[in-house]
């Protein structure tokens, strides 16, 4: 019985893994530029991409991904998916990974999937895509977007999703499953997970206020009322705003009969109150905050393929950087999250080598301008020396001309 089960249970996942399929996968190897397509949408405004490992990395030639070169540029770039794909029915990853090496102030780094159809010579802003997803950032500005198009209206997701903003390689997955639910991860670690109906605003909302229903007239929600049984005090108003200034005194040159009487000027009263007020004592009558009736929503219809796309055909960038510098590689789109994962702990592998390589140049970077300020120091001691020898040599020939004088 026990090799029955056993049997069945390999042979379902030996069908699992045949189902399983590496949609897109690009490294930014030999033949790149013919795969990857630039727009001519922005003309002049359009920057430039190359291929490169950056100045840290784990592996030069493994962790060579496409780096944006010119600042402040768009960049609109896309490649075709050979097979265009539906995952209707199938878990959708998107993964890449995404290095702002410049110490990013401003732009974005996300990427997108795009339904069939795309123009991509004329890719721009305004192109229809599926899913928007990654980091974004611009002053205060650090997070991760989750946009989806649902009946040609692009929603963001309602959460606070934050980005990673130094100057390292970061992961970023994307997992959307056919029971309409999602999850973020950075670096493999789970960042936010959910519902796509709960976390985005794609369909009305289940319940809303019933229309025929209204706050009574009658109803008190003041939490505090005056005390009817305050009273002002009588000598109340006899305490002037303000008063004239105590510490004033007449210019010695004020002439009455030119200048008239002189008054001191007038200062804020440390003794007045203000305007009285009864004080406040909690409502007897408070009946609390009135809450709306709900009803179900006549234009509510739950849809069990929210997370579904007819196709994706395309995988773009379409950005706008005002430093240049980010490396975006080890694109993957596939319905097997194992297959993700086992690229991620690659990555972190060489995540690892390129912190190390990071911290060598840092410290080496350090070391060179500690000497450089050191020598520079030294300088200006050898200076301050060798000006203070002149003098002394100077006074030293003005006192033997005195001498000899």
């Amino acid at each position: 019985m026990k090799l029955v089960l056993f049997a069945a249970a390999a042979a379902a996942a030996a069908a699992t893994a045949a189902r399983a399929e590496v949609l897109f996968r690009e490294d930014f190897g030999d033949g790149w530029r013919e795969r990857w397509v630039d727009s001519t949408s922005k003309g002049d405004e359009a920057g430039k991409v190359d291929v490169s490992a950056g100045k840290w990395y784990g592996d030069a030639a493994e962790d060579a991904g496409l780096q944006t070169t010119q600042d402040a540029r768009f960049y609109q770039v896309s490649a075709a998916i050979e097979k265009p794909f539906s995952n209707k029915g199938k878990t959708l990853v998107l993964q890449y990974s995404v290095k702002h090496e410049q110490n990013i102030d401003c732009g974005g780094g996300y990427v997108k999937l795009l339904p069939a159809g795309l123009d991509q010579a004329s890719f721009n802003g305004d192109s229809d895509y599926n899913v928007m997803f990654g980091p974004d950032i611009c002053g205060a500005t650090k997070k991760v977007h989750v946009i989806f198009n649902y009946n040609g209206k692009n929603h963001l997701i309602k959460k606070e999703i934050a980005c990673e903003s130094d100057d390292k390689s970061h992961l970023y997955t994307l997992v959307v499953r056919p029971d309409n639910t999602y999850e973020v991860r950075v670096d493999n670690d789970k960042k936010e997970s959910g519902s796509l109906e709960d976390d985005w605003d794609m369909l009305p909302p289940k319940k809303i206020n019933d229309p025929n229903e209204s706050k009574p007239d009658d109803w008190d929600d003041r939490v505090q009322v005056p005390d009817p049984d305050d009273k002002k005090p009588d000598d109340w108003d006899d305490i002037a705003a303000e008063i004239p200034d105590p510490d004033a005194e007449q210019p010695d040159d004020w002439d009455e009969e030119l200048d008239g009487d002189w008054q001191a000027p007038m200062i804020d009263n440390p003794e007045y109150k203000g305007e009285w007020e009864p004080k406040m004592i909690d409502n007897p009558a408070y009946k609390g905050a009135w809450e709306h009736p709900q009803i179900d929503n006549p234009d509510y219809e739950p849809n069990d393929s929210l997370y579904a796309y007819d196709s994706h055909a395309f995988v773009g960038f379409e950005i706008w950087q005002v430093k240049s510098g980010t490396i975006f590689d080890r694109i993957l789109v596939t319905d097997d999250v194992a297959e993700a994962e086992a690229e991620a702990e690659k990555f972190l592998e060489s995540q690892k080598k390129e912190k190390e390589m990071y911290d060598r140049i840092k410290d080496e970077e350090r070391k060179k301008e500690e000497e450089e300020r050191k020598a520079l120091e030294d300088a200006e001691e050898a200076d301050e020396a060798a000006a203070e020898a002149d003098e002394a040599e100077a006074a030293d020939a003005d006192a033997d001309a005195d001498a000899d004088a």
